[in-house]
């Protein structure tokens, strides 16, 4: 018996490797670069545009070429430990936000456990900086009387300064439509007069932003204090080269890229970057990437380089975005571990 001791040890030891080896998220620590010191947290967890696959790779660019730690969280189906972008009511990992110096969020009509949302919450009450891809406009479906409905798409309830939800009030817009028609129509980005100065497209000019998700319908004018960057030119098919749609389809063309100012109810008042564009094809082009890199740099509050570099890390083949049926994600097999850095 005197050697049990050392044996059972031996096992916990093992055993808490394995955990930790299980992790349902990855981390890419930050070496050199501006970003060195600082915390990004990027959340996915939706079911149609491939945020799993969009932001493990912005992850890579910002941790490799500009030195920012980032930890990637995914949908998790809990009782297999695999990413299933389906199950809306869980992303572990969430308390990484307490660390966290960005928080940059790609996912749809979650409705999230109340201690997971609690991270959340805690993060956007001390007023930190957000990014929000594509579907975070409706990030959330929290209905009934449940204490986050007021996160939930198209809120309506009593807290008024939540009307229409997270979206609105961080972000400053909701789900609303598509403006273009889905999957046939792709955007092309058009600077705005007005931000054409601003850090958020330092290295970028007309054209370079592309999109393959097509361009979402906003209520204009955008609230608050928000300004538009780029304009989402709907183009006449799904090619780089294809000619802008004729008509009052461009008349007026939609922001696809804008900044604001929030604030929650009793909470310190923070900045925000929104973009409507954000499927993971639409990361294959360079200023596209580019267009998120600087959003990075400029919600926390660094200088954005003259060009950012975004050369994609790693093997990087984005899937086209769609809905999934349910025996799909199972059947893929997708740990967190899969998106490691080799």
């Amino acid at each position: 018996m005197k050697n049990a001791l050392p044996i059972f040890a031996g096992l916990l030891l093992g055993l808490a490797t394995t955990v930790i080896a299980a992790d349902p998220w990855v981390v890419y620590e930050g070496k050199a670069g501006p970003g060195h010191g600082k915390h990004v947290v990027l959340i996915s967890g939706d079911e149609e545009y491939r945020s799993e696959e969009a932001l493990p790779q912005l992850g890579k660019i910002l941790s490799v070429r500009h030195g920012f730690k980032c930890t990637v969280l995914f949908a998790i189906d809990d009782s297999t430990g695999l990413i299933n972008p389906n199950n809306g009511r869980n992303i572990p990992g969430l308390a990484a936000l307490k660390t966290a110096d960005l928080m940059v969020i790609a996912t749809r009509f979650r409705d999230l456990p109340d201690d997971q949302m609690q991270h959340i919450d805690d993060y956007l009450k001390a007023g930190k900086p957000v990014i929000g891809l594509r579907t975070a406009t409706h990030a959330f479906n929290i209905g009934g009387n449940k204490p986050w409905a007021h996160y939930g798409n198209g809120y309506k309830g009593a807290k008024k300064e939540w009307a229409d939800g997270f979206g609105r009030l961080v972000l400053g817009e909701q789900w609303i439509n598509h403006h273009g028609v889905h999957g046939r129509e792709a955007a092309r980005g058009i600077l705005t007069a007005e931000g054409k100065e601003h850090p958020v497209l330092r290295g970028i000019k007309d054209g370079d932003v592309f999109a393959l998700s097509d361009v979402y319908g906003v209520r204009l004018p955008l609230p608050g204090d928000s300004q538009p960057l780029v304009l989402g030119q709907v183009v006449a098919g799904m090619k780089f080269d294809d000619p802008a749609v004729a008509g009052k389809k461009n008349e007026p063309m939609m922001p696809v890229a804008w900044t604001k100012s929030y604030q929650l109810p009793d909470g310190k008042k923070g900045r925000s970057f929104a973009t409507t564009m954000g499927a993971a094809v639409d990361m294959k082009w360079e200023g596209s990437r580019r267009l998120l890199v600087n959003a990075a740099y400029w919600a926390i509050g660094l200088d954005v380089p003259a060009k950012s570099a975004v050369d994609t890390v790693g093997k990087f083949e984005p899937s086209m975005f769609g809905f999934k049926p349910g025996d799909y994600w199972p059947k893929q097999n997708l740990k967190p571990a899969d998106f490691r850095l080799e």
